[in-house]
């Protein structure tokens, strides 16, 4: 990958929509992950206004700490970064003492996960409506159109992704190329949604790495029979997530009434 001119090019895409849709900057939703310190320090660059907003709710100290060392490091590079914290801890907590408490159902922690990374999609598109800022992105490919990492209408409602085609691996290059914190290149990548220290690879049951080969195969028309060992466990894995979060990557179906009915 040719680093400098992919860097250049999206600065470049992010700086001409937001100018032709007439709107004042970005804001960003900062985690202390490679995804968000990327694409907050691409937004930079446009030399547009890029809010960084921390949210932290119940979050790790190890991720809050690199979270605000990247912001920090951003706002003595660039004069058009601001930055703030939103506690949203008590919102989490008042919503949960609101809503009928399950307490067997497998499904009550994923959902109160998904909870979390709403809660801070409306925060975002908040500043987002008070600055007329557009909300930035931070999806990869391979969490994007590959896996369906995200949470619908969470960290998947946004107004641009400017880097939903690069691999996880080329986040990192870019990473690196931009000098992005040796702590958050060195983290293992976590949604941070649940409240301990599961990584990214303890949900899925693979690494970005082997996701990523799974989804180039993939692409390329292999099967499963294609493969044995582990190659067979990674490709299964990616490809039952692929096929159960196509309802994140499609349009949303619209039921069309018969022009007869009308």
């Amino acid at each position: 990958m040719q680093t400098e001119k992919v860097v250049k090019h999206i600065v470049n895409w992010l700086k001409e929509y937001a100018t032709n849709a007439k709107m004042d900057g970005f804001v960003v939703g900062v985690s202390g992950g490679i995804d968000s310190a990327v694409t907050s320090t691409l937004c930079a660059q446009t030399g547009m206004r890029t809010l960084c907003v921390e949210m932290p709710i119940h979050q790790a100290m190890s991720q809050v700490n690199r979270a605000k060392e990247h912001i920090d490091t951003l706002q003595r590079k660039f004069s058009n970064v601001s930055a703030l914290e939103v506690d949203l801890t008590p919102v989490f907590e008042t919503f949960k003492s609101q809503v009928p408490q399950i307490e067997v159902n497998p499904l009550s922690d994923l959902s109160l996960a998904n909870t979390r990374a709403r809660l801070r999609m409306t925060t975002l598109y908040y500043f987002a409506g008070l600055h007329r800022y557009l909300v930035a992105g931070t999806g990869n490919k391979v969490e994007d159109f590959g896996v369906g990492f995200y949470t619908k209408y969470g960290d998947g409602g946004v107004d641009l992704s400017p880097i939903a085609d690069l691999m996880k691996s080329e986040v990192y290059q870019i990473g690196e190329f931009l000098h992005i914190a040796p702590s958050i290149l060195k983290a293992k990548p976590t949604d941070g949604l649940f409240g301990d220290d599961r990584s990214d690879e303890d949900q899925l049951g693979a690494s970005y790495d082997e996701l990523e080969w799974a989804m180039l195969q993939d692409e390329k028309g292999m099967n499963i029979n294609n493969f044995t060992g582990r190659e067979k466990v990674v490709f299964s894995i990616y490809k039952r997530l692929n096929t159960a979060n196509q309802h994140k990557m499609k349009p949303i179906p619209i039921c069309e009434i018969p022009s007869s009915f009308r």
